[in-house]
């Protein structure tokens, strides 16, 4: 289970209330509950807001990111913080989105090898955000075969998590993991859902062979944070 704080990047402020705009809010989350196994932040909430000799949960610092003014585009996120500056931070982990299906994957793909590259020769475990998004994928952004074509890609480049979305049920699920080999699949949490969409795209995607849940607003934006994600732990954890 990761613990998604990379939001007001991607989104801005539009997803915070006067709680979960703090990130110590979110930090105190993954501390009381201890059910999460890597926090996600942006370089300068890592900078300014994980101390590495405190913590005990392991940082995954995203290296790459794009705002959110450019929903009509085809999408690129450009590389922003380097593997050494992860290193710096205390990450164990970093991260990389690449759009599957947007024109600039390309540019994408040849970021993230580097990044892989460097990351695995310092010893840290890689995460791939494998989106589908752009002109190539509208309308299928969740379907079996485009979704299984993000896994596939992450296995292929060398990633050892992906993330993705789910693709509504087990059986077209249970393909997205057969995609993606060695390398383990985690759901995004997605964007705020009921608690009984959510606990059961979390139980299908588990059936289906997934490693667990890649998790934010859904767990930061309940009113009982800390309830929901026990209960999504319980899922994952088999508890």
């Amino acid at each position: 289970m990761f613990l998604a704080y990379d939001q007001g990047f991607e989104h801005g402020p539009t997803d915070f209330d006067e709680r979960n705009i703090d990130p110590e809010f979110i930090l105190n989350i993954a501390r009381t509950t201890g059910v999460f196994t890597a926090i996600i932040f942006q370089e300068g909430l890592a900078e300014k807001y994980y101390d590495k000799d405190k913590e005990k949960i392991p940082l995954l610092v995203k290296l790459n990111g794009k705002t959110s003014f450019h929903k009509d585009e085809e999408p690129y996120s450009p590389q922003l913080c380097s593997v050494d500056e992860a290193i710096r931070l205390g990450a164990k982990a970093v991260g990389y989105t690449i759009y599957i299906g947007s024109e600039h994957e390309a540019k994408m793909m040849q970021e993230f090898s580097r990044v892989e590259d460097e990351a695995h020769a310092k010893g840290l475990l890689v995460t791939m955000w494998a989106y589908p998004r752009g002109a190539h994928v509208k309308d299928k952004e969740t379907t079996k075969e485009t979704v299984a074509y993000g896994t596939r890609i992450a296995l292929e480049m060398g990633a050892d998590f992906v993330k993705v979305p789910y693709t509504g049920d087990v059986e077209s699920f249970k393909w997205v993991v057969a995609s993606a080999g060695k390398v383990k699949v985690m759901i995004q949490g997605g964007s705020k859902k009921t608690e009984e969409e959510l606990l059961g795209e979390v139980k299908g995607a588990i059936e289906a062979g997934a490693t667990g849940v890649a998790i934010g607003r859904n767990v930061w934006q309940s009113p009982n944070p800390e309830e929901v994600a026990k209960k999504v732990a319980a899922i994952v954890y088999g508890k």
